[in-house]
């Protein structure tokens, strides 16, 4: 077959199963584009590079199937690095495509030369930078098996203009590019592991991304009713265990329930299942767990004993260590650790205030789960409406929860929303987002109506950063700077401004009966919520502390500095992977 390096490489993507990519075309990826117009790979024109990388996640966080984008040199590609950033921290298998300048122009400060191989290194598991048409052969295959082998990743390949323009005769076509085979445990490791689970009395399992990108989470429901085990989920982890099932206990960490974050304060054995012990789930780190010996199994050796030095580590595929773990366990009920959770969890109830009320947090949530059923997957962006999500929605399946833990990265919600929806589009898909979040990336409203995506965005709009605004109320004395926005956005008229249909509950006379209406739209639609500002998100761990230590909405406010352990924050505070 005669071709160039841009057909090579929609060939290759074909061949992949590629069958929609993200993107915005420039000089550099022209003959890119140029092959793509021939294609039957459908291209989507995101207005942003940063929201074609979040579309693109979207797709892979919906399906569990890499993605893939596309950007042009210069600032193309530099306005995709906060969305491959955000999929290296999360483990989201993404494939960015970049143009480059000719090889004869690199190193001349050519215009919209920028280093794509060396900015990258950092936030990608693996890079490259593409010297001839002939080794797209290999490295399009590889860069897919990459970024689906063992812990996934985003992968970035660079590829100069002249590289697509140079000729090539294809004798034979190299075999699509998939995951490795999964890891997994040895023998001894499974004795062991076998040995702590059948001597705790007070054992939870933790579980995160990695039990839903192992494919696992049947296996953590039954190894839980085997051993009559609570289980206990990082933000990202949300949905492995269906919500309702009477053994989950919530989210961890820094906005979980009081008495989740108790439980794992008397457990004698925590299991992590595909999770990182990041500080929003662990809170101080020395002091998370303390009366607890730790079993952690992760596909990635890295993470084992990088936060907390585990009695076990096993370095296997989540789902290949339970099987293996399943086969020796036998039925075990801990009646005295069943009665002491419950006291704990009757004890200490998540307080939902306004749950009744479509207009206020905890309401809205609940009101949108009721309606949307169980189908409906929901993304977010990342702030006081993100933690309001995660204690409050009943997820009942993996991968119906789609938002950015890792990097906490605003902007995330409706992009990632848009891809979802491409990549699933016979299901409904919510996006609830903040003002300062949605404005970080509003400009894919324009996208959303383009494509007539079924995506229903909840605007919960306070006219603040609202957990920097709570921060600032709780660690820095009330001392209020920079999370107010003077200026009032009629965010419904410039929904339909891009082409979006839009509702303001502000003015509605029923607003619950707005909401069943917009969500049943077939399209894109927005409903503007406005909320109290100082609407607070509790329970709440100081950034730092432990665990045990949680604020309540009735304790008196501390007006103590922050701690050096404090970090910035966005609409946000970047909280719990």
């Amino acid at each position: 077959m005669q071709t160039n390096g841009a057909g090579l490489i929609v060939r290759l993507l074909e061949r992949q199963g590629i069958t929609t990519i993200p993107g915005i075309p420039g000089g550099a990826s022209l003959p890119l584009y140029d092959a793509l117009h021939g294609s039957a790979i459908r291209h989507v024109l995101a207005r942003h590079e940063q929201g074609a990388g979040f579309i693109a996640q979207g797709m892979a966080r919906a399906t569990g199937v890499p993605a893939v984008c596309l950007g042009t040199s210069g600032p193309g590609a530099t306005n995709l690095l906060t969305a491959i950033a955000d999929a290296k921290l999360d483990s989201i298998p993404l494939v960015a495509i970049t143009g480059q300048v000719p090889r004869a122009m690199m190193g001349t400060d050519a215009f919209q030369e920028i280093d794509t191989y060396g900015l990258t290194i950092p936030i990608t598991k693996h890079n490259y930078l593409v010297s001839s048409a002939r080794e797209l052969l290999h490295v399009i295959p590889e860069a897919f098996r990459i970024a689906t082998s063992d812990r996934p990743g985003p992968v970035v390949i660079d590829v100069p203009k002249d590289v697509q323009l140079e000729a090539i005769t294809v004798d034979a076509w190299p075999e699509p590019g998939r995951a490795d085979p999964a890891t997994d445990c040895t023998s001894a490791d499974v004795l062991g592991a076998v040995a702590l689970l059948e001597d705790a009395r007070r054992p939870v399992l933790l579980i995160g991304a990695g039990v839903i990108a192992a494919g696992a989470s049947d296996l953590v429901r039954r190894l839980a009713e085997r051993g009559s085990i609570p289980v206990a989920a990082t933000l990202l982890g949300l949905g492995a265990m269906p919500a309702h099932h009477p053994l989950f206990l919530g989210m961890v960490g820094m906005h979980a329930a009081r008495a989740t974050n108790l439980i794992l304060e008397e457990c004698d054995l925590l299991v992590g299942l595909g999770i990182r012990f990041d500080d929003r789930a662990t809170g101080k780190a020395a002091e998370f767990c303390p009366h607890a010996r730790i079993l952690h199994v992760d596909v990635d050796a890295s993470e084992l004993g990088k936060i907390k030095t585990p009695t076990l580590g096993i370095q296997a595929d989540v789902g290949a260590a339970l099987r293996a773990f399943m086969a020796q366990i036998n039925p075990r009920p801990r009646p005295a650790w069943s009665a002491r959770v419950a006291e704990l969890r009757a004890a200490h109830r998540l307080a939902m205030p306004g749950a009744d009320d479509t207009c206020r947090p905890y309401g809205l949530v609940r009101a949108v789960a009721a309606l949307a059923g169980d189908d409906v997957i929901v993304t977010s962006d990342v702030g006081q409406h993100q933690m309001w999500v995660a204690q409050a929605f009943p997820f009942t399946r993996p991968r119906q929860w789609l938002t950015s833990g890792g990097l906490g990265t605003m902007g995330f919600g409706l992009p990632a929303a848009i891809g979802a929806a491409l990549a699933c589009p016979d299901r409904r898909v919510v996006c609830f987002t903040g003002d300062g979040s949605l404005l970080m990336n509003i400009q894919e409203l324009a996208t959303a109506a383009e494509e007539k995506v079924r995506v229903t965005v909840i605007l919960l709009d306070n006219a603040h950063l609202g957990l920097v605004r709570q921060q600032q109320e709780l660690f820095y004395g009330g001392r209020f700077h920079a999370s107010r926005f003077v200026a009032a956005p009629d965010f419904a008229a410039i929904a339909r401004g891009f082409g979006v249909e839009a509702y303001d509950l502000a003015t509605a006379s029923r607003p619950a009966a707005v909401l069943a209406h917009a969500l049943e739209t077939p399209g894109p639609c927005l409903v503007r919520v406005p909320i109290a500002a100082e609407a607070n998100v509790y329970p709440m761990v100081r950034p730092g502390g432990p665990n045990r230590e949680m604020i309540d909405r009735d304790a008196p406010v501390s007006r103590a500095t922050a701690s050096d352990d404090t970090e910035n924050g966005g609409d946000d505070a970047r909280p719990t992977p």
